[in-house]
């Protein structure tokens, strides 16, 4: 789908116009429905208080992020800040003991978060995966870290786990299925790289100072075990130039992104708003359909917010972690589609590569996507939600390789070729258009509710049709063109550089 030829900057310009207009109007329409619903009874619970002296209330709907940035604010900035210290200390007296400090620092905060009960269980889980590891059979080791995974996602095995944590407070269950989920991912990736290299030899140590490394032990993003051992063996690493701006840079946009959505939820109450159906099904088509995708682009902040500020300890301590998901404004294929670019890394290099190959023939890709999206089902914990959202995700991802195999066919393969390379390019974005909303769609299934989806659809596409239907296409399509736009000036800037580091 990437088509290197560029529109007319008039085209571009009308595009740019229009994409604003569009969101202006949707924006006002979405804020004038927060402010109507400030008042209602059922918003009391998830709509309180917030800048008081100028009179505005805010969305709290959201548990986690309330959370993270009231009650628990202090306590993560001071572990965190505690490691950045220890491992400033670390590597300046003793560089070859820093991974060993890491360990012993993220298991110290694990025992004092969630007690030494818990530590134990996880051991026990690592201890388990190594043994499987010395057999050298990647299917047993898959195997193990699959029942491992099921033992903390269904019942009566989670329950009876869950009882090792001590003591209650409001982000135990959050923390514990961070913890745990994320500790069986990291077993895994150090088996199965165990049975990939037998020369290499990996220890049970290798494993603890992987699994423990606390900025990424509770949320995350996973470094698979070959690229956290390489980067945190290095006894003397040196940083590139500018890296430390950069990391200056990215910090400073995290603080700013947890700003921007403090003031947003003070006037857009996206979260909020589809929990009252009846209020939801008054908003006009422009508003619902912002709401709709305002819901995917908080959780994409959401989760760049986190892995910036994790990624930004990461790499004061000389590691390169996966970067944060790519924003959902500029996704329009399914393929590349996800909200969690590490367990995307995971997945892909153990289950939908080594399956669908190149990802180029009908029936293993079939095979390979069924495969990631069962280990993602168990990964978020099956119930029909996620059984559904798997189902419409799986389908959206074989459905364009059909689609694309269709078009290399005659006489579709013949019409496109008939055309001109920016029709060309119009043709696709079409595509693109009804694709990005379907990626909406299929995951707004998850990130809000059936029941909240079934209107948008309902309002989209049947009452709101030909009218709305054809408007927000356009409105989009003008946005995939954008990006399209995007993607192939930073191709071109990429050629270019390359041609640079050529020898002459």
């Amino acid at each position: 789908m990437g088509i290197k030829t560029a529109l007319p900057a008039a085209e571009l310009g009308l595009y740019s116009l229009v994409l604003s207009g569009a969101l202006a109007y949707a924006g006002q329409g979405l804020l004038e429905a927060s402010q109507d619903g400030a008042q209602r009874k059922a918003f009391r619970e998830s709509v309180r208080p917030g800048w008081e002296y100028i009179g505005r209330k805010m969305d709290v709907a959201d548990f986690e992020w309330v959370m993270w940035f009231s009650s628990f604010r202090n306590v993560i900035l001071f572990t965190l800040s505690g490691h950045v210290l220890f491992a400033k200390l670390c590597t300046m007296v003793a560089p070859q003991l820093r991974a060993w400090m890491y360990a012993v620092y993220g298991a110290l905060a694990v025992v004092g978060t969630m007690g030494p009960w818990y530590l134990l269980l996880l051991l026990g889980h690592c201890v388990g995966h190594y043994v499987a590891s010395l057999l050298g059979q990647p299917w047993l080791c898959l195997g193990l870290s699959m029942a491992s995974l099921a033992s903390f996602k269904l019942d009566p095995l989670i329950s009876w786990q869950n009882g090792f944590v001590t003591g209650t407070f409001d982000l135990q269950e959050v923390l514990f299925q961070g913890g745990s989920g994320f500790t069986v991912l990291r077993c895994a990736s150090f088996a199965l790289e165990s049975c990939a290299h037998p020369d290499r030899r990996y220890s049970l140590a290798d494993l603890l100072k992987y699994n423990f490394y606390l900025p990424f032990f509770f949320f995350g993003p996973i470094m698979t075990f070959d690229r956290f051992h390489a980067q945190v063996s290095q006894v003397e690493p040196v940083r590139r130039e500018g890296e430390l701006w950069q990391i200056r840079v990215q910090a400073g946009l995290s603080v700013a992104a947890i700003i921007a959505v403090d003031i947003f939820f003070h006037f857009f109450y996206i979260l909020t708003i589809p929990s009252d159906l009846k209020f939801a099904s008054r908003l006009p088509d422009s508003a619902l359909a912002a709401l709709a995708y305002s819901n995917l682009v908080y959780d994409w902040v959401k989760a760049a917010v986190l892995f910036g500020v994790v990624n930004t300890v990461a790499r004061l301590d000389h590691l390169d972690p996966p970067q944060p998901p790519k924003c959902i404004t500029a996704l329009y294929i399914f393929a590349e589609t996800h909200f969690d670019r590490g367990i995307n890394d995971w997945l892909c290099k153990y289950v939908y590569d080594h399956i669908g190959g190149e990802h180029s023939e009908v029936i293993p890709e079939l095979a390979a996507s069924v495969a990631t999206f069962a280990v993602t089902t168990l990964w978020l914990g099956p119930c029909d939600i996620v059984y559904l959202w798997s189902l419409l995700n799986c389908f959206g991802l074989n459905f364009e390789l059909w689609v694309q195999k269709l078009a290399e066919r005659e006489p579709l393969a013949q019409m496109e070729a008939s055309l001109s390379e920016q029709m060309s390019r119009r043709v696709r974005g079409i595509f693109g258009a009804m694709n990005f909303w379907a990626i909406i769609m299929y995951n707004l299934v998850s990130l809000n509710s059936l029941e909240f989806t079934e209107l948008v659809a309902r309002r989209l596409l049947v009452s709101g049709f030909p009218q709305t239907t054809l408007a927000i296409l356009f409105v989009t399509y003008c946005g995939v063109q954008l990006v399209k736009e995007r993607e192939r000036t930073l191709a071109l800037e990429e050629e270019q550089n390359q041609d640079k580091l050529k020898p002459e």
